[in-house]
C-alpha cells in the first residue's frame, strides 16, 4: 500500500495543470491521496473536480463565511478502490469524520461508541462549543478509519510571529489534535498522521535556522511527540533517512528559492502504534520498523526543473510562470497489511454529496414545475384578454396596438438605458446619482441628447484628451505642466469674470492628477538601481503585511533565494524608495540595506 500526501496550493490550478482530476491522482500512483490546501468551499464542490472513476473521495471544506478567509485551506482524502460496495480494501475507510473536535457531525465521530479517555474529555471540557467549531470550520482535518489504522490528513495553521490570535488558534488546535491521539492510542488504536503541519522540527529541516529556532513553542510540542522525546510518534522521514540534509517539501512562492532548494521540510508523515505480529516483543518491533518499507520526497513535482533557465537569473518571478504546488509530496509504501472485512463506502463520500451527484427527483416535483410553466401562460393569456375586454368592441384593436408599441418602445428604451449605464461604470466614470438620469444635457453640435450618452461623449473626449469644462483643451509641457491654466490652478482669480473661462473644474484637476502620476511612474520605470552584489537591475516589491509600510514600493536583487555562501544567488541588497514632491519637482533617493528575505517570507 502506499499513501502520499500533497499541498496542492489550489485542487482547480493543479487539475487544469495536469488535465483532469483522474490525471493528477493517477500521476501520484498511490492507494491513498491526501490533499492540503484543496481552496474550495462547499456549494463549489462539482464532479469534475471531486470525483474520478476508480477513486472514492473525502472532502473538508472551509466553513468559515470570513470575505478575507474565503476559500481558504481545505483538505481533501482520495482512495483508490477496485470497488465502492462490500470490499474488503484496506485502501476503503470503513468510517469518516470532518474535523477533530467531532462536533460537525456527531455521529460520524470515530470511537464515539468507545469509552474515551478522561484526558480527551477534560480537554474539550476547556473550550466553550464555539471556540471548538472555530478549530473545525476551516477545514483542517479529515479523519478516516482503515480497519488496521486511523489516517489523519492535516492542514496545520500558520501563524506569524507577531499575530497573537492566530498563534492563540495554532496552539488550541495542536491541543485538541494531541487529546484526539491521546483518546485512540488509549483504545490501542494505530495511528498514521499526514500533511503540512506548517512545522519544521529541528535545524536540519529549514534552511535558515537561526540561534533560537529552537525554542519555538510549536516545535517544542513537535518533538515532544516523538519516540525519542518520550512520545508515541516517529518521524517515518527521518526515521529512514535520518542524516539526509536539504530534505525540503516547501520553498517560498515570490523569491525563486526552489532554484538553490532554498526551503523547509514541513509535510510529514508521522506513525504510533505496534505492528501486526502477534506475540513478538513489543520493544523489539514496531509499525514503522515492521511495515514501513519506504519513505521519501517525490522531487519531481517540484515547480523548478533544472534547466528551466540558462542563468540564475529568477527575475523576481516577473518573467518566469512556475507551474505546480509550492510543496513537493512526500509517499510512504507498507507491505504486510492485510485486507479487513467487507465493508462499503463511508456517508462522509462524495459520492452522496448532493451538489455532486445533484437531488434526486420525482413525478410530482416533474408536475409540479409543468403546472407552473402552464400557470405562467395562462396568466399571460388573461393579461392579455383581459385588456381586449376593458376596450370597447369598436376600438378594440387600436389602442390595444398603440399599447403594445408604447411598451415595446419603453422596452428599448430601458435597454438602451442600461446599456449606457453599464457603459458608463465600465469606462470608469464616477457613480451616477439618480437625478443624473432625468436631466438633459447639450452635446457640442447644439442637439439634446440624454445623460447616458452625453456621459459616453465625455467619457471619449477625455480618453483622447484632457479638457477643460468649457471645451478648450489643456495643453501640458515636456514635463506635464499644464502651460494654459496653471496659474489659475495655483492661484486665485480677483474677479470671477475674469477666470470663469479658464478655470478648470474638480474633474479637469482629477485628470491632471492622473497625468502626472503617470509622468512620476514613467520616471521610476527609468531610473530601477542596480544590487550591490551583481550590478544587475532589481526588482520591485510592495509591502503587503498591514502595518507603518504598508504599500510602500522597494526594491530587491532580482536572482533567486539561497545560501549566503552561493555567489550565485540573492545578494540580500534590499534598496527603499523615497518620492518628494516639492514645488512641482520630483526627486527621488534609494537607501541600501541589508535584508534578510526570511523576515519577509516566513514559512511558519
Amino acid at each position: 500500500m502506499k499513501i502520499v500526501t500533497y499541498n496542492i496550493n489550489g485542487l482547480r490550478p493543479r487539475i487544469s495543470q495536469f488535465g483532469s482530476l483522474r490525471n493528477l491522482l493517477d500521476s501520484l500512483d498511490a492507494d491513498i491521496i491526501c490533499f492540503q490546501e484543496t481552496k474550495i468551499s462547499k456549494p463549489e464542490l462539482r464532479a469534475d473536480l471531486v470525483r474520478a472513476e476508480g477513486y472514492e473521495s473525502f472532502f473538508s471544506c472551509n466553513r468559515n463565511f470570513d470575505k478575507s478567509r474565503a476559500g481558504y485551506s481545505g483538505v481533501a482524502t482520495f482512495c483508490r478502490v477496485r470497488s465502492a460496495f462490500s470490499t474488503d480494501e484496506v485502501a476503503l475507510p470503513v468510517a469518516a469524520e470532518e474535523g477533530i473536535t467531532g462536533l460537525i457531525d456527531s455521529s460520524r465521530a470515530l470511537g464515539s461508541q468507545n469509552e474515551e479517555s478522561p484526558s480527551a474529555t477534560e480537554a474539550l471540557l476547556e473550550f466553550s462549543r464555539d471556540e471548538l467549531l472555530k478549530i473545525d470550520n476551516e477545514g483542517r482535518c479529515l479523519i478516516t478509519d482503515h480497519g488496521h489504522f486511523v489516517l489523519f490528513n492535516i492542514y496545520g495553521p500558520r501563524a506569524d510571529t507577531d499575530d497573537t490570535e492566530r498563534i492563540q488558534f495554532k496552539s488550541t488546535f495542536f491541543k485538541i489534535l494531541q487529546r484526539r491521539w491521546e483518546c485512540l492510542l488509549h483504545q490501542g488504536r494505530r495511528i498514521i498522521v499526514v500533511g503540512d503541519l506548517n512545522i519544521a522540527p529541528s535545524a536540519i529541516d529549514r534552511c535558515d535556522a537561526g540561534p533560537d529556532f529552537e525554542k519555538n513553542e510549536f516545535r517544542k510540542w513537535f518533538r515532544s511527540r516523538l519516540v525519542e522525546n518520550g512520545g508515541q510518534f516517529i518521524d517515518v522521514f527521518r526515521a529512514k533517512h535520518p542524516g539526509r540534509k536539504e530534505a525540503y517539501t516547501c520553498w517560498p512562492t515570490n523569491t525563486g528559492a526552489e532554484v538553490f532548494n532554498f526551503g523547509a521540510r514541513i509535510d510529514h508523515i508521522l506513525c504510533a502504534g505496534s505492528c501486526f505480529h502477534e506475540g513478538s516483543d513489543r520493544e523489539e518491533h514496531s509499525f514503522v520498523g515492521c511495515h514501513v518499507e519506504e519513505c521519501d520526497i517525490l522531487i519531481q513535482f517540484k515547480r523548478w526543473k533544472s534547466g528551466d533557465i540558462a542563468s540564475h537569473r529568477w527575475k523576481g518571478g516577473k518573467g518566469i510562470k512556475l507551474e505546480g504546488s509550492d510543496h513537493a509530496p512526500v509517499y510512504m509504501t507498507l507491505n504486510e497489511i492485510p485486507n479487513i472485512p467487507q465493508h462499503s463506502t463511508p456517508a462522509l463520500s462524495t459520492r452522496y454529496c448532493p451538489q455532486v451527484c445533484g437531488y434526486q427527483q420525482t413525478i410530482v416535483s416533474l408536475l409540479m414545475r409543468k403546472g407552473s410553466d402552464g400557470k405562467a401562460k395562462n396568466s399571460g393569456d388573461s393579461i392579455s384578454s383581459s385588456g381586449t375586454h376593458d376596450c370597447s368592441e369598436g376600438s378594440v384593436e387600436e389602442p390595444f396596438h398603440g399599447a403594445t408599441n408604447s411598451l415595446k418602445s419603453n422596452t428599448a428604451s430601458a435597454g438602451s438605458f442600461s446599456q449606457a449605464r453599464k457603459k458608463a461604470r465600465q469606462s470608469g466614470g464616477s457613480q451616477l446619482s439618480l437625478k443624473s438620469f432625468f436631466q438633459k444635457t447639450s452635446s457640442g453640435n447644439g442637439t439634446i441628447e440624454s445623460s447616458s450618452d452625453g456621459i459616453k461623449i465625455s467619457q471619449e473626449i477625455v480618453s483622447s484628451s484632457v479638457c477643460l469644462s468649457n471645451g478648450s483643451p489643456l495643453h501640458f509641457d515636456e514635463f506635464g505642466k499644464n502651460k494654459d491654466c496653471e496659474s489659475s490652478v495655483n492661484t486665485s482669480c480677483d474677479e470671477e469674470s475674469d477666470c470663469n473661462g479658464s478655470q478648470p473644474t474638480e474633474k479637469d484637476k482629477s485628470s491632471i492628477a492622473a497625468l502626472e502620476w503617470q509622468r512620476i511612474q514613467q520616471f521610476m520605470q527609468s531610473s530601477i538601481p542596480l544590487c550591490k552584489g551583481h550590478k544587475e537591475p532589481c526588482v520591485t516589491r510592495i509591502v503587503k503585511k498591514a502595518g507603518p509600510n504598508l504599500g510602500r514600493r522597494f526594491y530587491v536583487c532580482a536572482r533567486a533565494e539561497g545560501p549566503a555562501s552561493n555567489p550565485e544567488a540573492n545578494c540580500g541588497i534590499l534598496a527603499h524608495l523615497h518620492m518628494l514632491t516639492l514645488a512641482g519637482k520630483f526627486s527621488e533617493t534609494i537607501d541600501f540595506v541589508s535584508l534578510d528575505l526570511h523576515a519577509f517570507n516566513r514559512l511558519e
